[in-house]
């Protein structure tokens, strides 16, 4: 089993010296705050006078922060509440950026207060879709929702299941992954932050403030919508997923944003988030295979629900509908998402 190597001490090194210097405080300390799936750690400060910062460290080796830096500054133009930049160096990769406080949606959310939370994460999103396109934005174009597509038969079919499928699978899952790309690609096209999910969300004065947006491009409508409401790491009952699209819809009608009639946005929505659930299963398989973090995968049965969900209604994914119960749900079965202890 592959195992998350351990930063050098000379980063740490290099980490602790820039925020002292860019804070003017010579006896902070740094405390880790989180991490995320990719490269980059947080860490709050301590050891000095006033509030705690967070420094954001993405080492420009592996993670380029200037795309972060960039979307946060096109964001906070628009009057999206994103985290505020006190300092920044984008050679080293090191960010001084305010402490918004610890707990996302996704730590304070319940069956009680998701209907408030999730009205104010729809009133930040329109703010996102409701945003310019910069030529130099990425497009979520044919290339790159087939590279996202072919994650879950290299990485979750193939090297974490051990499945490999005959020709006529392979056939089918190209011709469900071609209804997917065209369907996307027939979307109104917006600003998509692509991982607009509770996780990224905090509540704070002025906010949701919005986290973890480098990855924005411009894309499907509904990509985001979908994200909100099947999260990665949080399930609701379809009813009220159905209830919170019709909310989000109504919504983003009255702000005049381009999205099509109800019922063509609720399937535009089951099909994105089919390409969408299908993408995180792959990247869950490659989180624990190739970076070594293990517990992403725990979480995938819940895309499988997702997709048991959605599947049967398009006679187009019927062939990746088969797949699933043919390969898929045998092979879980023996094998579990959680690696043994």
């Amino acid at each position: 089993m592959n195992q998350v190597v351990a930063e050098s001490s000379e980063r740490a090194d290099a980490r602790l010296d820039w925020a002292r210097r860019a804070s003017g405080q010579p006896t902070l300390t740094l405390q880790r705050a989180s991490m995320d799936a990719g490269f980059r750690s947080y860490w709050r400060s301590a050891g000095h006078d006033g509030k705690p910062w967070i420094v954001m460290d993405s080492p420009p080796d592996k993670e380029d922060v200037a795309p972060w830096l960039r979307v946060r500054d096109l964001l906070e133009s628009h009057d999206v509440r994103v985290p505020r930049v006190l300092a920044q160096d984008e050679r080293t990769g090191f960010v001084l950026m305010e402490d918004l406080g610890g707990p996302t949606y996704l730590q304070v959310i319940t069956a009680d207060n998701a209907d408030a939370l999730f009205d104010a994460a729809i009133g930040e999103l329109l703010k996102l879709q409701a945003l310019p396109c910069a030529a130099d934005l990425p497009a979520y174009d044919d290339a790159l929702l087939a590279r996202e597509l072919a994650l879950f038969p290299d990485w979750f079919l193939d090297r974490h299941l051990g499945i490999e499928l005959s020709a006529a699978e392979q056939v089918a899952l190209a011709e469900a992954n071609r209804f997917l790309v065209d369907a996307a690609l027939a979307q109104p096209q917006v600003f998509v932050h692509r991982d607009f999910m509770p996780r990224n969300l905090m509540p704070v004065d002025a906010g949701p403030a919005v986290l973890d947006f480098q990855d924005a491009v411009r894309g499907p409508i509904a990509y985001d919508p979908i994200s909100l409401f099947k999260d990665a790491f949080l399930s609701w009952p379809e009813a009220k997923v159905d209830a919170w699209l019709g909310r989000y819809h109504a919504r983003a009608v009255a702000a005049g944003l381009p999205v099509p009639a109800l019922d063509r946005f609720r399937r535009d929505a089951d099909l994105i988030g089919v390409q969408r659930h299908l993408k995180i299963l792959g990247i869950f398989a490659r989180l624990w295979h190739r970076d070594g973090k293990q517990r992403y995968l725990a979480d995938g049965p819940r895309f499988i629900g997702y997709l048991d969900a959605v599947l049967p209604q398009y006679p187009q994914l019927a062939g990746l509908a088969g797949i699933i119960v043919r390969h898929v749900k045998p092979a879980i079965a023996a094998r579990p998402f959680q690696p043994p202890a």
